[in-house]
């Protein structure tokens, strides 16, 4: 009888889970394929439409299929078996907080996905930064989390409340940070900093954007491995030159000397032959006009600057560099001296005779 009693009871048992189970398993499949169409047809049309609405929409929706199928089994499974009030709502609370947070997460990467595509078809007249980021997503989250506290019962009128006055004391004590964060928007929003430009301070420090972060702005010079972290508040408050607006293009300065008995027209001839070499090797632009101003007679030398256009501020080191060794070659090859700086004295004989009576006599 006893082991009857257990059987009966076993039976009972699987019983008891092999419909929930089922349900939730077959959810599940239902959720894997439906995700792995939108992967595949995220592959096969979108691939090259990733600056499009329909793009953005879909892909946030990836791996949400396999969530809420294993959610709607989940329900359904809970339907299926007699369990106490209790376990059924506290149950029923788990499965709308998930839901809530599996929603809260498509919307965030809508969001990020609508701004970076904004940012693309704007012609990078905003910057795409982590702090912008950061301040949308964490909005939506919020919203996500007051719903799901409405729905708990808990009242979010006090706790708007209490947020608004401790947000008193919280700026109170976090003046600095919170003016590296509203320092950091002012930087975005003026449209006057961006991801990727090349920008000095006028306190000196130099080197290309990074990121904007909540608090800092992380900068790396050029040709270095090394990061510069700013406060966004200390940038904010600086004089900046910013190389790379309203344009890309940048002009290099190199200044040569030649003898004074050289032929200024072969000098200038030679050195944009030379310069428009370069140019068309380094930088990539064949159609560049370089430019030869002459500037000033000097003590040895007859002084000129040669104008070189670079398409990019991180080609000028690279421009000087081979540009004064083509240029060195060619001017031997044509006979063109550059002359050392040298100082010459003069002594008139009178002079000479003055200071020296005795030999003026004899």
């Amino acid at each position: 009888m006893t082991i009857f009693s257990h059987t009966l009871n076993f039976d009972n048992l699987v019983d008891l889970l092999l419909v929930p189970a089922c349900i939730v398993l077959a959810s599940l499949t239902v959720g894997i394929i439906a995700d792995r169409l939108i992967r595949r047809y995220i592959d096969h049309h979108l691939a090259v439409e990733e600056s499009t609405w329909k793009y953005v929409l879909i892909r946030s929706m990836q791996g949400v299929p396999i969530f809420f199928s294993f959610i709607i089994g989940l329900y359904w499974a809970i339907d299926a078996v007699e369990i106490s009030p209790t376990l059924t709502k506290l149950l029923s609370y788990i499965l709308f907080t998930s839901n809530v947070f599996s929603i809260t997460r498509v919307l965030a990467r809508t969001v990020d996905g609508v701004v970076t595509m904004y940012f693309e078809r704007s012609g990078r007249n905003l910057p795409k930064t982590t702090l912008l980021n950061s301040i949308l997503i964490g909005v939506i989250y919020a919203m996500g989390l007051l719903v799901i506290l409405q729905y708990y019962g808990i009242s979010i009128a006090p706790i708007l409340t209490a947020a608004g006055v401790g947000g008193m004391a919280v700026a109170l004590a976090l003046q600095e940070t919170l003016a590296n964060i509203f320092s950091g928007l002012h930087l975005i929003l003026s449209k006057q900093l961006r991801i990727g430009d090349y920008i000095r301070l006028g306190s000196g420090e130099e080197g290309r954007v990074t990121d904007i972060t909540w608090r800092f702005t992380t900068i790396i010079p050029l040709g270095a491995s090394n990061t510069i972290v700013i406060p966004n508040k200390t940038i904010a408050g600086a004089n900046i030159t910013n190389y790379s607006l309203p344009t890309l293009n940048i002009n290099v300065s190199v200044p040569v000397g030649v003898a004074y008995d050289s032929d200024l027209a072969t000098v200038e001839r030679v050195t944009i032959e030379t310069a428009k070499e370069v140019l068309s090797r380094v930088d990539d632009n064949p159609n560049a006009e370089p430019l030869v101003r002459y500037t000033d007679f000097g003590d040895s030398s007859i002084n000129f600057v040669v104008i070189l256009p670079s398409s990019l501020f991180d080609n000028q080191g690279i421009i000087k560099h081979e540009f004064i060794k083509a240029l060195t070659d060619r001017y031997r090859a044509e006979g063109i001296d550059i002359p050392y700086p040298i100082q010459t004295i003069i002594q008139e004989k009178a002079d000479a005779e003055k200071n020296n009576p005795q030999d003026s006599a004899s």
